[in-house]
């Protein structure tokens, strides 16, 4: 089998999945514009060949390396980045290589557009809060009046994480957004007063999970990037169940196949009309690939498996072969960003949680947006710990 992995080298950790393909059998063979040099030793001892190219936002010359490599090894069976902003570029490459394992250019409008994802939930009997594609002044002054005001969350309607989101409470902050939108579509949609859950899941062909994850994040990942404030977020010990339930709906509902995803729910904190009550699951967005940063890794210590393993069986075999933890235990993220003096150092964290912490290092600046510029993850028994943990790490001097 030639699997052809799209930009293997980020996150730095997804070697892993070249590692757990080739160990399955699988021809891996690496297009990305990082010199083969630049890699990872794991990384360069997992691929067969690694074809750089120069610019990956050039489609000629991410055609050219495919076209080589279906050349040198044969027919392509499986493309894939697992990285959502080269979720379209992945597909044309499927249509114009006749890779069938794959979501096709003409399926992907469901996946990005956070609009066209309303109708697709409400089918599914999954409740999620109303939006409106944005127009105008006077369109977004009548969606304030049928959802009852203020607050409400502007963001493009095609996008990856929290870039360019805001949260307005007031008709000046509503007019300053049309002074200054970007040049892309948005949409405006009811803030909705809870926690985000995600539903991470590794589907086989018939979009049945063979693998089933959930985490816990902040209410709003905007005001990370847009405050600078710190992130904590933690991987559960088990999944909720109304939040399995909607999860696997969604699977079914997005007709998602053969694909590792990252589904993003809100837990109600304060009930509301339409929606459901306090700690009801309601619909967010769904994202076709893996949890961000190093969140798999999280995953696989808070559940003792391996998600990589897991994702190279159902690649070859469409079955799980991994059998399940019999400890599942809680692993959190607790960052540090540089604008920001702390009362506990480095070494200090070191003493204290030594023993439970499992990575600890300088996130990427790409990622340091959301994620924060040091990190620290640790594998946790109970929430209070969790909570404790993260107290600790974060408190400023």
């Amino acid at each position: 089998m030639n699997f052809i992995f799209i930009s293997p080298n980020f996150p730095h950790t997804y070697w892993q999945f070249c590692d757990r393909l080739k160990q399955n059998g699988c021809n891996v063979l690496g297009i990305g514009d990082c010199p083969y040099d630049g890699l990872e030793p794991e990384l360069r001892a997992s691929l067969t060949e690694y074809y750089k190219v120069d610019s990956m936002e050039n489609y000629d010359s991410m055609f050219r390396a495919v076209a080589f490599l279906a050349f040198k090894y044969g027919k392509i069976d499986w493309l894939e980045s697992n990285n959502e902003y080269w979720l379209e570029q992945d597909a044309k490459l499927r249509k114009d290589f006749n890779i069938t394992t794959g979501v096709q250019p003409d399926e992907l409008a469901l996946w990005k557009s956070k609009s066209a994802m309303k109708p697709v939930y409400k089918e599914a009997g999954i409740p999620t809060a109303r939006n409106h594609k944005v127009s105008d002044l006077d369109a977004a002054r009548e969606f304030l009046k049928e959802i009852g005001g203020y607050p409400v969350i502007v963001k493009p309607d095609i996008g990856v994480g929290a870039e360019d989101t805001w949260k307005l409470e007031s008709d000046e902050e509503l007019e300053r957004f049309f002074d200054h939108k970007p040049a892309v579509p948005y949409v405006m949609e009811e803030f909705v007063f809870g926690n985000i859950y995600s539903y991470d899941a590794i589907c086989d062909s018939n979009g049945d999970p063979l693998f089933e994850n959930s985490c816990w994040f902040p209410p709003s990942v905007a005001d990370l990037v847009n405050k600078g404030l710190d992130l904590t977020y933690y991987a559960l010990n088990d999944v909720p169940e109304q939040l399995r339930e909607y999860g696997r709906k969604a699977l079914k509902a997005f007709k998602v196949r053969s694909r590792f995803v990252h589904f993003e729910f809100f837990r109600l904190t304060q009930a509301r009309k339409n929606l459901g009550e306090v700690g009801d699951f309601v619909g967010l967005e769904v994202n076709m690939r893996p949890a961000g940063g190093y969140t798999p890794d999280m995953i696989d210590f808070a559940h003792q498996t391996d998600v990589y393993r897991i994702y190279a069986d159902m690649v070859t075999a469409d079955k799980r072969l991994l059998p399940p933890s019999e400890e599942d235990r809680f692993c959190v993220y607790a960052s540090k960003r540089d604008i920001h003096q702390y009362a506990h150092s480095h070494d200090d964290i070191m003493r204290k949680y030594g023993g439970q912490i499992v990575m600890a290092e300088r996130m990427p600046d790409v990622l340091s947006g959301p994620m924060g510029n040091e990190m620290y993850t640790a594998v946790i028994d109970t929430e209070e710990e969790v909570n404790a943990f993260a107290e600790y790490v974060q408190e400023r001097a």
